[in-house]
């Protein structure tokens, strides 16, 4: 019996006792009679499951346990989920449980806590594009940070590459103008040396994003823009998703920042940091930066072998195929229903 059910149960019985009405005292505290009575009549105490009663053979020793526990608690793993520590682990040729079995053995030890809810997109999507590569299809936005004048405010200008996930420029001004869009799209794309005549600039519908100075200077370069549908942020996901990523780090400032270059550090260096430490979890747990250079080719490949290599030591632990670190071939920016669906088949069928 639940401990909620035990107090609302003994809630009646002291009220019953006391000389009231069962039916009445049930109706105060919100549950039916009928119900009441089957629970008096079935709950005994006993777990009435009909589950397993003997221990699974391939059941983690109280050795291995520990070692997941070291292991995640350490000075180096702590602040990393066990998303990020088991291929990290691999990479090192170390394999010490997989995924479920850190989440398992660490909720068994309450040392979990969930940080940071998303919610996922509710919105419908608007024209869906597909990246197979880096350099096709770039989402940019711009975001708030805050400053020493109450009311005022730094403006973060990101761009980011859908399919590496990598940060391909920057800037921050102290004020939200298409003229500062205008000089960063220009910059980034000489600097990235990409054909910007089979690129496609994602953003929003803010002005610094369709007025005429950036809409000229995207016609000039030859880049396709794109735009998600008024006041739809979901529209936007990959930059919202960096957004909160950046927001969401320990090492964000909890005070105002003191001047403008005191916010270009501080993003300079999350910038390293993401797109050269940061393991994304939707591009296969390797950096932004490997994925755009191509050498999580080998890295997921490694991995792979990593895992062969832990099934032959131990099978009784498998019970089907290893993951799947399989590179992420295709990015798509706001998907179609039926890329969508497909996706689904594809993912049970797995």
């Amino acid at each position: 019996m639940s401990a909620d059910r035990k107090d609302v149960m003994e809630l009646v019985a002291e009220a019953v006792e006391s000389g009231a009405r069962q039916r009445p005292a049930c109706e105060v505290v919100g549950l039916d009679v009928r119900t009441y009575q089957r629970w008096a009549l079935r709950d005994t105490g006993v777990d009435g499951r009909m589950g397993p009663k003997t221990e699974p053979a391939n059941k983690l020793t109280a050795l291995e346990r520990a070692r997941i526990v070291r292991v995640a608690t350490s000075a180096e793993f702590r602040d990393l989920s066990p998303k990020q520590i088991v291929p990290l682990l691999a990479d090192r040729d170390e394999y010490v449980g997989s995924e479920s079995s850190f989440y398992r053995v660490l909720r068994a030890e309450d040392a979990m806590k969930h940080r940071s809810p998303a919610k996922r997109p509710a919105a419908s999507a608007p024209r869906e594009h597909v990246s197979t590569g880096p350099g096709q299809v770039w989402s940019w936005d711009i975001t708030y940070l805050r400053s020493a004048v109450r009311g005022s405010f730094h403006y973060l200008y990101l761009i980011e590459d859908v399919w590496s996930r990598k940060i391909v420029g920057w800037a921050v001004h102290d004020e939200e103008a298409m003229e500062h869009s205008s000089m960063l799209i220009d910059a980034v794309t000489t600097a990235s040396r990409v054909n910007a005549r089979n690129l496609v600039l994602h953003s929003d519908n803010g002005s610094p994003m369709k007025g005429a100075t950036m809409l000229a200077t995207l016609q000039r370069l030859g880049i396709v823009a794109s735009f998600s549908r008024p006041s739809v942020s979901d529209d936007n996901p990959y930059s919202e998703s960096l957004f909160r990523t950046l927001k969401y780090r320990p090492e964000y400032p909890q005070r105002p920042f003191a001047s403008l270059e005191e916010a270009r550090t501080w993003v300079a260096w999350f910038v390293g940091w993401y797109n050269e430490e940061h393991l994304h979890s939707a591009i296969g747990f390797v950096s932004p930066e490997q994925r755009h250079a191509g050498t999580d080719v080998s890295i997921l490949a490694h991995r792979t072998v990593v895992y062969e290599k832990a099934r032959l030591q131990n099978p009784g632990r498998w019970s089907g195929d290893v993951r799947n670190w399989k590179r992420v071939e295709e990015v798509r920016l706001n998907p179609s229903d039926a890329a969508v669906a497909t996706s689904a088949v594809q993912d049970i069928a797995a």
